[in-house]
C-alpha cells in the first residue's frame, strides 16, 4: 500500500500542483478499493486536498494566501474523467478561452453527456450542464470551443473582429478542422468559419 502510495503522488507531483485527479486517473497502479483507500488517507493526512466527491488536488501554496485550491478547469476536467464524460467550454468560458471577451466569466461552464454537476472552486462555479449527442458532435476539437463562443456572442454581434481574432487564435489546422465541421455548426455560422479559416488558403 505505502508503494501505491508513493506512485500515486509521483504521479501528482509530475503533473504539477493545481492539478485535480480523480480515482479513475490511477487504476493502471492498483484496484479501484486500493486507489480510493490510498486517496482517502493522504486527505486525513493533509497531503492531498478533496475539492469535490470523487476529486483529488495536490495543493499549491502560496506565500502570501496560503493554501490554494485547484483551477476550475482542472476540476471540471477530472469531474469529466472520472464519469468518462465528454466536455465542451460552454458561454462565457468558451468566449474567454478564445480571446473573444476580456471579462472574467463568472462561471464556468461546460456542456457534457455525463450528468449535471456543480462544484465550487476558488469561489467561481464550475458548472457541467448535460447536453444532446449532437451538440458534443465536435468534443475535443477547437470547433467546438469556437460553435460555443459563438452561440454565447450572438449572431448580430460576431463582426470582422471577432473573425479576425479567431484567425490569429487557431493554429492552422484548426482552420482546417473548422471546415470539415461546418455541418455540425448552426448553419449561420457556415460563412463564419469559411472567413476564419480563408486566410489559411490565401497565405503564400
Amino acid at each position: 500500500m505505502k508503494s501505491l502510495e508513493n506512485e500515486i503522488l509521483k504521479r501528482l507531483r509530475g503533473r504539477g500542483r493545481g492539478t485535480a485527479a480523480c480515482p479513475a486517473d490511477f487504476l493502471d497502479l492498483g484496484s479501484r478499493a486500493a486507489v480510493d483507500q490510498v486517496l482517502s488517507r493522504l486527505v486525513k493526512k493533509g497531503t492531498l486536498e478533496r475539492v469535490d466527491r470523487g476529486v483529488y488536488a495536490l495543493p499549491r501554496v502560496s506565500r502570501v494566501l496560503g493554501r490554494l485550491s485547484p483551477e476550475p478547469e482542472a476540476v471540471a476536467q477530472a469531474l469529466a474523467r472520472r464519469g468518462a464524460q465528454r466536455l465542451i467550454p460552454a458561454g462565457a468560458h468558451a468566449a474567454n478561452l478564445l480571446g473573444l471577451t476580456t471579462q472574467v466569466p463568472a462561471r464556468i461552464e461546460y456542456l457534457t453527456d455525463g450528468p449535471p454537476r456543480r462544484a465550487m472552486i476558488q469561489k467561481l462555479p464550475v458548472v457541467l450542464k448535460r447536453t444532446t449527442t449532437r451538440n458534443l458532435a465536435t468534443a475535443g476539437r477547437a470547433s467546438g470551443t469556437v460553435i460555443q463562443a459563438l452561440r454565447f456572442l450572438g449572431q448580430k454581434n460576431v463582426d470582422e473582429e471577432v473573425i479576425q481574432r479567431l484567425r490569429s487564435r487557431l493554429q492552422e489546422k484548426e482552420k482546417a478542422q473548422l471546415l470539415q465541421d461546418i455541418p455540425l455548426a448552426p448553419a449561420w455560422m457556415s460563412s463564419v468559419f469559411r472567413q476564419v479559416a480563408q486566410k489559411s488558403s490565401t497565405q503564400p
